[in-house]
């Protein structure tokens, strides 16, 4: 559904019956909703069933090697997550009857509390194969979801090293504090500019002071779909579709990360559009390996972990890969205390001889507020069974 949002004076019913931000006038040109159609008969839906309405939307894209990774990503997510999740995995033709297969294996109280979707690999504009080299193997495909998922509001995108260490619930939630003009949410590449990669090596333009990170990232899709960008090709706006293959081909020359870099190109054209959330909800190895420097995650807590570096399957990152481990091999049933928190302490202290781990507290602070609500509503449902009896 739509989330209502804050800062609009005004309010008119979009198609699902919910109230939404009413279109700004026609001078009002950039980054402005245009208006938002009704449902036409017959088109395609990506969720069957009527609790897709309700439920939270997360999209990855697989491909060569990153089935393990991908499930394990998705298992995190079911773990900690309160509401109904649907996930649209995009995967190359290989790997799509191995996720059919891995995800009917898991038990049926997990398999419950969420839906899925398998997609091909699929660019609607420009050279397929320009976009599946680009940067990782299939990673553009995650600029064309507002296309392709056009039944969908909104989603969340992860890519597949991506671990969640608490609900999604809670990060989807931000969707409800985007103003009237923003579309998307991400966090910030760097904490710190003069360490940043972008400030110091970028030959194109990018947003803020050290570009935004798309390795997590929310999307209002029905707003994506219904504006007009500004950009520099053009004096005029250009929707989401007919500015990716131009602005690719402008800058194909000068891009070092692929689809981030372009995206970090149309919000520095259009900073109205993007929401920025702090460094927890996207925490990677450059947030504690040369010193913290993510003072949310410091506070609060890492809320998503990005194991970018594939640091997962390698040592030079022991912490990351322990939260890895740990997650991949935990039985989907036992307790979360005894199977998942205790092994991850023991692991923990094999890695204190590296920046990372020497502070667990950020890894694990998360986690222990997630089980101890896991473990009280458990007890409070348990108590309440036992009352009315």
């Amino acid at each position: 559904h739509i989330f209502p949002m804050s800062s609009t004076p005004q309010k008119s019913p979009d198609f699902t019956g919910q109230q939404t931000d009413s279109v700004p006038s026609p001078h009002r040109f950039y980054c402005s909703l245009a208006e938002i159609h009704l449902k036409k008969p017959g088109e395609q839906k990506h969720s069957k069933e009527p609790s897709s309405l309700q439920c939270m939307h997360l999209a990855v894209v697989a491909c060569g090697d990153r089935l393990e990774e991908t499930l394990i990503m998705l298992k995190s997510a079911l773990l900690f997550s309160n509401r109904r999740l649907c996930f649209h995995i995009f995967a190359e033709d290989s790997l799509k009857p191995e996720f059919g297969k891995k995800l009917k294996e898991w038990p049926s109280s997990y398999t419950k509390k969420f839906e899925y979707n398998i997609y091909p690999i699929t660019f609607s504009v420009g050279n397929a194969q320009e976009w599946k080299k680009l940067f990782k193997p299939c990673a553009a495909q995650r600029l064309f979801l507002p296309v392709i998922l056009k039944d969908v509001d909104s989603l969340l995108y992860v890519d597949t090293d991506v671990l969640f260490l608490r609900p999604i619930d809670d990060i989807w939630h931000i969707l409800a504090e985007f103003n009237s003009t923003q579309l998307a949410a991400m966090a910030p590449e760097h904490e710190i500019p003069k360490i940043g990669w972008y400030s110091r090596f970028a030959r194109h333009p990018y947003y803020g002071t050290t570009g935004v990170n798309s390795g997590v990232m929310l999307m209002n899709l029905t707003r994506i779909r219904n504006t007009q960008f500004k950009n520099s090709m053009i004096p005029s706006g250009l929707t989401w579709e007919e500015m990716l293959y131009p602005l690719y081909q402008k800058y194909k020359n000068y891009i070092t990360w692929g689809d981030q870099d372009l995206l970090n190109i149309i919000f520095y054209f259009n900073p109205e559009c993007l929401y920025v959330f702090p460094c927890q909800w996207n925490y990677r190895p450059d947030h504690c390996m040369y010193g913290s420097n993510c003072k949310g995650a410091e506070e609060e807590g890492v809320s998503i972990l990005h194991g970018n570096r594939g640091v997962y399957h390698d040592d030079k990152q022991p912490t990351f890969k322990a939260l890895y481990e740990v997650i991949r091999d935990f039985p989907f049933e036992d307790n979360l205390f005894q199977s998942l928190y205790y092994p991850l302490q023991s692991k923990f202290l094999d890695t204190v001889h590296t920046l990372c781990g020497r502070i667990p507290q950020v890894f694990l602070k998360q986690i222990e507020k997630t089980m101890k609500k896991v473990y009280e509503n458990r007890v409070i449902v348990y108590l309440g069974a036992n009352h009315r009896y």
